[in-house]
């Protein structure tokens, strides 16, 4: 999709810059940069914001061989910050995104270690549709990685749109969502008890990012990771969630431990290196405007980290 980000005209007048954004892509992008190979998988149009966004994506190296190009327009979201928080109208309807069909047999899932989904798409009844069926294509072959990324204002039938959140969660081996998604979805705060659930349906990792309270993790076979957020002059927070999710996918990658198998057999000590590298580039992320995740080059010091000599 095409944000359209707030800002200020010369003249000190409100105004509108438009950006390449979208959960997914973000993500493939913030994977792509620190130097994984990534991939976008959904529909992109080929109006001018289309091309936009594919000029983006191969700027960064992210392949668009799976993407479906069409004339249907580009989906459009407004933002704006309250309370710290961005909140978006969306302009999603006869989109190129809401239009995309996925076709079995057309992604090689045995070349392939990750597929993440989430976000907008999912709120649709025919995007959740075909999702899932990539899913259950994938499903055995590949790491599935899920984060809701709930769009309140598209969300109409909240218990249905639950329901298929869990849906989802069910068939996934990572789970991340923020702590306003989970309120949102479940309400309260009993990350533990949601988390246990996750893992006795499949999961082998359940992550609850907390803004500036860190980011919490339950492993199937770890336990319980805690990290705490860097310290940062928050610009805004615009794509941060994005950001830590593409670098932790980076990071079990990075260590071994992306493909299902290894991945349950992470040990604490892994999780925490992967945890607090991926807070470390949301924190990043947090300190420029918009989506715009680190490079390798910017991120060498955590990476270090990440791969003790």
């Amino acid at each position: 999709m095409i944000d359209f980000l707030p800002v200020k005209s010369a003249d000190g007048r409100d105004a509108v810059v438009p950006v390449a954004g979208g959960s997914c892509l973000n993500i493939a992008i913030g994977m792509a940069r620190l130097g994984a190979p990534a991939g976008f998988v959904g529909g992109v149009s080929t109006d001018l914001f289309g091309r936009m966004i594919a000029d983006h994506a191969l700027a960064s190296q992210v392949e668009l061989r799976y993407a479906t190009r069409s004339e249907h327009q580009t989906t459009l979201a407004f933002v704006r910050t309250v309370g710290g928080e961005p909140q978006y109208a969306f302009y999603d309807e006869g989109t190129a995104s809401r239009n995309w069909v996925y076709r079995h047999g057309s992604i090689p899932f045995d070349e392939i270690e990750a597929i993440h989904v989430g976000s907008t798409t999912l709120v649709d009844d025919q995007g959740a549709a075909q999702a899932l069926a990539m899913l259950k294509d994938a499903r055995g072959s590949v790491t599935i990685s899920f984060d809701p990324n709930c769009r309140l204002k598209l969300v109409k039938h909240k218990t249905h749109y639950v329901e298929r959140m869990n849906a989802f969660a069910a068939i996934a081996d990572i789970v991340r969502m923020s702590d306003v998604d989970f309120e949102f979805l479940y309400g309260g705060g009993d990350h533990a008890g949601r988390a246990k659930s996750f893992i006795e349906a499949g999961a082998s990792l359940v992550v609850v990012t907390r803004g500036i309270k860190g980011a919490q993790a339950w492993h199937k076979e770890a336990g319980v990771v805690e990290v705490e957020a860097p310290t940062v002059d928050v610009v805004d927070t615009i794509g941060a969630g994005d950001s830590f999710q593409a670098a932790l996918l980076f990071a079990l990658r990075a260590i071994g431990r992306i493909k299902s198998e290894s991945l349950a057999r992470t040990n604490a000590d892994e999780l925490r290196r992967a945890l607090s590298f991926a807070s470390g580039c949301a924190a990043l992320t947090c300190g420029r405007a918009g989506a715009d995740p680190p490079r390798q080059a910017d991120v060498g010091a955590e990476l270090s980290r990440l791969l003790p000599a």
